[in-house]
């Protein structure tokens, strides 16, 4: 399968958390995947969406409610895990572009839970740490946060933070600024 090399597909992930120790049979997963595409030719941030998946396996918190901004009731409107799987492939080739987070959780997480789940992994091989890249990039001792990063570029933070839509459209700006210089 050939890669495609015109877009970065920026994904910031949202997960079920609590304060402490999840609830007896419960486990984090994901209920948001914050999607924006980064255009490599032209800096452009287009389809930014934040994809809704609904918890089968946990319940959500107030503490991940606050922290997130999304509620019960936005989730009862969102799609399964598998669906968002085969979305993020069938809409955006998912399987077939370089994809980029802030860290690695995300990697790690979806992975995770795709293995857990028996569903096929969404993304190719080709995956950039934002986070670890802009550090390096900057010449800087330790990693730091996307708020942190954002303000060290002269760049405003635009949305809520841990709203996985809002977080993968500044991932892209910070992308963009670290790859290509540009803004």
């Amino acid at each position: 399968m050939k890669r495609r090399l015109d877009k970065i597909l920026v994904v910031d992930l949202e997960a079920t958390c609590w304060e402490g120790e999840p609830p007896a049979g419960e486990s984090s997963e994901i209920i948001e995947i914050g999607l924006c595409v980064l255009d490599v030719a032209t800096g452009e941030r287009t389809d930014t969406q934040g994809i809704l998946v609904k918890p089968e396996r946990s319940t959500m918190s107030e503490y991940c409610r606050k922290l997130t901004t999304i509620t019960p009731e936005m989730l009862e409107g969102g799609i399964s895990f598998t669906e968002a799987c085969t979305l993020l492939v069938e809409h955006f080739d998912s399987n077939r572009r370089t994809w980029a987070s802030y860290g690695d959780f995300d990697r790690i997480k979806f992975r995770q839970q795709c293995e857990d789940w028996g569903v096929p992994y969404p993304f190719g091989r080709s995956h950039i740490n934002v986070k670890n890249l802009f550090a390096l990039q900057q010449g800087l001792s330790q990693e730091v946060g996307l708020q942190q990063a954002t303000a060290l570029l002269g760049l405003p933070f635009e949305g809520t933070i841990h709203r996985g839509v809002d977080d993968a459209w500044n991932i892209a700006a910070v992308l963009d600024r670290v790859l290509f210089r540009r803004g």
